[in-house]
């Protein structure tokens, strides 16, 4: 299952900001920011049920509150769209240093709105997904479209927005008209997926196809038929949460090609973070390795030594398996248990000098069956014939042999 992580982090004026992690119960295929509609929070339902189904689609999302609402600090009416991108940009930073920069960019209303401007500031991401968005931060003034003339009469108004009430200063107006966004979405150079309901009463479909036409492929359209507005049903904001897991499947593999070419039987290991979060390829295969958090990871992987005890692991199950096929003996099933540990060394040549420890990897094996004794020894016997097994009890040697 899914976890879900309470946290805060810094804004650009220090303030600090309520935020919620979802993270996969393996490692993630990548991380994804999420920012929600003008108003709302990071835990409104559409929100949360996408962050949650990408979460259980291999997905991290990192949403948050904005300035000044939900259990972020600030002032609401000290804010405006410049800000909000900011504040995208702040949590493009957390992520960046305690885990991995988000790939993902997803934003819900004036929040797909605020992505597209933040996109270009954000180098590692590779995708932007809209959801309801406008296709200027300007559409939002339609919802206070009464109070405009009292705002920049008297500098400021209280507004009534979703049955609650704002002060909206003559500020937040001009700061969101002064962002000509469609203009600068031709050189977004980001997989853009746009979601847009046809008949949504609060942002006219007209503005996904302003977004749609400005922006240059890669680019796909999906249509919300029935959806509101809030994607306030269950079964709508599934559907929004596995299509974006399909889809930005084939984008992930994409931004893998900058990656050195690994030819067969050599392994690529990158930086995932500036802690220990590493990403690991070979020729045919991603994976990651981290460290607990008791020493200072994210345990987003296996740490080093889990993956030396699985070489051996795997090792010494097929090469029991291997042989049992080719006897055409009925091993049912094999298990392999391994443990690492260092022990004091009973016989060594500078005992007398400091304590010795050797490293010790125990390994317990099952075979399951019909195998008669001698079957059951003699498949024991082969487990310290697997290569890997040979390899680490041989003259082993490391060189390094240069820089990449």
């Amino acid at each position: 299952m899914p976890t879900r992580q309470r946290i805060t982090f810094a804004n650009h004026s220090g303030e600090q900001l309520a935020a919620a992690l979802e993270l996969p119960d393996r490692a993630p295929r990548a991380f994804a920011l999420f920012a929600h509609c003008f108003t709302c929070g990071k835990d409104i339902a559409a929100a949360t049920r996408i962050s949650r189904t990408l979460a259980a689609n291999g997905l991290a999302v990192l949403r948050f509150d904005f300035t000044g609402l939900g259990g972020s600090e600030g002032d609401f009416a000290n804010t405006n769209f410049s800000s909000n991108v900011a504040d995208l940009l702040a949590a493009a930073e957390f992520l960046r240093t305690e885990h991995a920069a988000p790939q993902l960019l997803i934003g819900h209303s004036l929040g797909g709105t605020a992505v597209l401007a933040a996109a270009p500031e954000i180098p590692e991401s590779k995708a932007v997904v809209t959801i309801g968005a406008p296709a200027s931060p300007d559409h939002v003034i339609k919802q206070f479209a009464d109070d405009v003339l009292d705002i920049e009469t008297d500098g400021d108004a209280v507004v009534a927005l979703a049955g609650r009430e704002f002060r909206i200063q003559r500020q937040f107006v001009d700061d969101l008209r002064s962002h000509p966004l469609t203009d600068r979405l031709g050189s977004l150079n980001k997989a853009l997926l746009v979601f847009h309901a046809p008949f949504d009463a609060t942002v006219d479909v007209s503005q996904a196809s302003k977004i749609f036409t400005a922006a240059k492929h890669p680019k796909s359209f999906i249509s919300l038929d029935g959806a509101d507005h809030l994607v306030s049903k269950l079964e709508d904001a599934q559907y929004v949460a596995d299509t974006i897991s399909t889809w930005m499947g084939r984008h992930l593999a994409d931004a893998n090609t900058d990656k050195p070419d690994v030819a067969g039987g050599e392994v690529f290991v990158g930086e995932g973070n500036q802690r220990f979060l590493r990403e690991v390829a070979s020729d045919d295969h991603a994976w990651v390795a981290d460290e607990p958090k008791r020493v200072g990871g994210d345990n987003l992987g296996p740490d080093p030594y889990e993956h030396l005890l699985a070489a051996l692991g795997t090792c010494t199950s097929m090469t029991i398996r291997m042989y049992a096929n080719r006897k055409q003996w009925p091993l049912a099933d094999v298990q392999v248990q391994l443990r690492h540990s260092r022990e004091h060394a009973q016989d060594c040549e500078e005992c007398d000098e400091k304590p010795a420890q050797v490293d010790v990897l125990s390994r317990a094996i099952r075979l399951d069956g019909d195998l008669d004794e001698s079957q059951r020894a003699r498949l024991m016997e082969i487990a310290d014939r697997c290569p890997v097994h040979r390899t680490l009890e041989g003259n082993l040697r490391i060189d390094t042999v240069g820089t990449l």
